[in-house]
């Protein structure tokens, strides 16, 4: 019973907090600055943290599969939720629909930018000589005619334009991750049905997102890349607003899914014209 009414005023407390008009708002502009000034704070944290270690257990577990853990616990979610509201998998597959073109989006870029590092790059052989340049880094002789792969198992560098993949993972998963969970708090409002089950989706997804916001922290700190980081986030939050604020906002049809929570909130009480309206309004902000 305790664990019970823990969940359920944890739960709320999330669902209000994130279907806020001030965090749907200003949630991109908060991970802007994150990705901005977050490498700043490698004057002040310990390069002898654990979490400077790139064999770190989150490092290893999370970020790896990052879209993977995301797919899991927000496919879930979107699909718990809208097959207890219709019972139609016609509408869940619509709604579980945009984290397939999300993920469209994100193995297409992740080819992309690895064509564009293979092509700008250039392999280096480190001399083994022992001479140094003054900031302490070994001397490197260009090898022409390397590709990256064999440049790799050579055991030499490859250096090329680079844009971070994980940054905008990340970016792309967090701002995901408060879209597709931003609908809960509107159908706590109107009095939807919520179990167990779906409060400890929606937690895990609440955790997920705070876990994807810290790992991008402990990345900004702890191995600050300029200007790929602040690339890898521009990419990200680009994505977002290419596909939630402006391709979704068409309406469902034939080839666009439609915003999250669309179809479902009209189906509870007599005012969710006016919850789905000011649904709309966040979203067009």
């Amino acid at each position: 019973m305790f664990l019970n009414t823990l969940l359920v005023v944890l739960t709320d407390l999330a669902a209000r907090f994130l279907g806020s008009t001030v965090f749907r708002q200003h949630f991109h502009l908060f991970l802007s600055a994150v990705v901005m000034f977050g490498p700043t704070l490698s004057f002040w944290v310990s390069q002898h943290s654990v979490f400077a270690k790139r064999s770190h257990f989150l490092y290893r577990m999370f970020l790896r599969s990052g879209w993977g853990w995301t797919c899991v616990f927000v496919g879930s979610f979107v699909f718990l939720l809208s097959f207890s509201i219709r019972r139609s998998l016609s509408l869940c597959m619509r709604h579980l629909s945009r984290l397939v073109v999300a993920g469209g989006l994100w193995v297409g870029f992740c080819k992309l930018l690895d064509l564009l590092e293979n092509t700008t790059g250039s392999c280096y052989e480190p001399l083994l000589s022992g001479l140094e340049v003054a900031n302490g880094q070994p001397l490197l002789v260009l090898r022409e005619g390397e590709s990256k792969s064999m440049c790799l198992r050579a055991g030499m560098l490859w250096r090329g334009y680079e844009v971070s993949e994980d940054v905008f993972l990340l970016c792309l998963c967090c701002l995901l991750l408060a879209e597709e969970t931003a609908v809960f708090g509107p159908y706590l409002s109107l009095g939807g049905i919520s179990g167990a089950p779906l409060r400890i989706l929606f937690l895990f997804c609440v955790i997920l997102l705070s876990l994807w916001i810290f790992l991008l922290l402990c990345l900004l700190a702890y191995f600050p890349q300029f200007p790929t980081q602040l690339l890898g986030g521009a990419l990200g939050c680009l994505s977002w607003r290419g596909l939630y604020q402006g391709w979704y906002r068409w309406g469902p049809s034939w080839f666009c899914p439609g915003r999250p929570g669309l179809g479902l909130l009209n189906t509870k009480t007599n005012c969710s014209e006016e919850q789905n309206a000011k649904l709309n309004h966040d979203h067009s902000n």
